[in-house]
This record gives C-alpha cells, sequence and structure tokens, in this order.
C-alpha cells in the first residue's frame, strides 16, 4: 500500500519561488514601472488557463522575494505560463529560486475530507501561507498499513483542533526530491505555531525524514508585491 493518495487526474499544483536581481531596482523609475506593468498584463492574460494566488516573501528569506501558487491540468500549461512571465523585461531580472509541484490527490488515510483540507478549493485565502515540503523514512512504508492508519489517525484528529486552519498536500513521490508537499493557511502565526508542536508530539512525527526548507509567505496583490520591490 503506497502514501500516493487515490485518483488519476494530472490536478498539478506549483509553488514558484522568485527572488530579484538588485540591478532592476538601479533603472529609471519609468523603464521599472513599463516593466511591471508588462509583467502583471502577462500574468493576468494566463490567468484563465493557469490560476494564480500571489504571495510575498520580502525580508523573510535571503532566497526569495515573492512567490506565486499556480494551478493547472497539466505541467506543459505550467511551463509555457512560466516562461511567457520570465520573457517579460522584469523577466529578464527575476531567478527562479525555488520551484515545488505536485498532484493533488485525495489521502488514502481520510475517508473524508476535514475543515482544513480545503485550500486548494477555497479563493479565500488566509493572511499567511507557510509551505515546506517533507519526506517519510523508510521504516514507515514498511510499517503495515494498519499501523500506519493509526498514526495518521491521531495526526488528523490534532488537525481538527485547529479548524480556523486549512490544509493543501500535495503528492511528489517520483516526480521531486521530496514525497510530499504541504501548506497551511492562517490569520494567526502564533496558533499555526501551536499546531505544528503538537503535531511534532505525535507518534507519527517519528517517521519523518525531512520538512525543510520552510517558507513563510504574506498574501498579497501582485500590484502591490512590484511596488514593494521598487
Amino acid at each position: 500500500m503506497t502514501d500516493n493518495g487515490t485518483g488519476t487526474d494530472d490536478n498539478c499544483v506549483q509553488f514558484v519561488f522568485f527572488k530579484l536581481d538588485a540591478s532592476w531596482r538601479r533603472q529609471p523609475a519609468g523603464a521599472r514601472i513599463e516593466q511591471k506593468e508588462e509583467f502583471l498584463s502577462t500574468l493576468q492574460a494566463t490567468e484563465a488557463e493557469v490560476p494564480a494566488h500571489s504571495y510575498s516573501t520580502l525580508g523573510l528569506r535571503a532566497d526569495t522575494d515573492f512567490m506565486l501558487w499556480r494551478t493547472s491540468t497539466g505541467l506543459e500549461c505550467l511551463e509555457e505560463t512560466l516562461g511567457a512571465l520570465l520573457s517579460t523585461g522584469l523577466g529578464g531580472f527575476l531567478e527562479v529560486s525555488h520551484s515545488y509541484f505536485g498532484l493533488l490527490r485525495r489521502s488514502t488515510y481520510g475517508q473524508a475530507r476535514t475543515d482544513q483540507d480545503h485550500a486548494e478549493q477555497s479563493q479565500e485565502k488566509g493572511r499567511y501561507f507557510v509551505l515546506y515540503p517533507f519526506t517519510k523514512t523508510i521504516e514507515w512504508y514498511l510499517m503495515s498499513r494498519e499501523a500506519r492508519q493509526g498514526m495518521m489517525n491521531e495526526h488528523i484528529r490534532v488537525g481538527r483542533t485547529h479548524p480556523d486552519i486549512s490544509q493543501i498536500l500535495l503528492y511528489s513521490t517520483g516526480l521531486g526530491d521530496q514525497e510530499f508537499i504541504v501548506g497551511y493557511e492562517t490569520d494567526s502565526l502564533a496558533e499555526f505555531q501551536d499546531l505544528v508542536v503538537e503535531l511534532r508530539s505525535t507518534e507519527a512525527r517519528r517517521h519523518t525524514l525531512r520538512d525543510t526548507p520552510i517558507f513563510t509567505c504574506v498574501k498579497r496583490a501582485p500590484e502591490r508585491i512590484l511596488d514593494m520591490l521598487g
């Protein structure tokens, strides 16, 4: 039995992080305004094909300034629309510093969606978004299905005590360096910390091999993000 979830549709979700070259800020103000408008226009033009939510990471990590949460039915659309963004004037100054993608599938451990499991479907996004890739230990997969289910039941019970925090779980086993990508939407970083501490006290935590890097993001309109950059 695997942890790959159920379903066969290629519902792809990508979190792509950008770092702006500091030399862009030394351009004349008029050139920067024109390039920002071009980037925003291109982003808007791709919305029908690849819906996106924008987040600022400015100053929260040294290796990224903003992130786009993008959804598509295939990798081809993700590549082509990202290429369009990077082909703009502003795109010439942007480096893709991190990129994670996975498939949106129903969990094999929960028969019904919890209050947390609606982040992708909801258009109302939380104030903050915390994202990290993670990988389970080899021993996790060698245990019986029943043993894993028992530990995940505890994990799910803890999550249900924080109904104001929404979760998205993506499956990337065999597609990237990590097995899963998890993201949490919250309006309170303190409450999110409480949830993390509680989850790390569950039995399933023993079988987490790696769950870094961690990205904390602030929900902002793309226009505001670009204005903050210069």
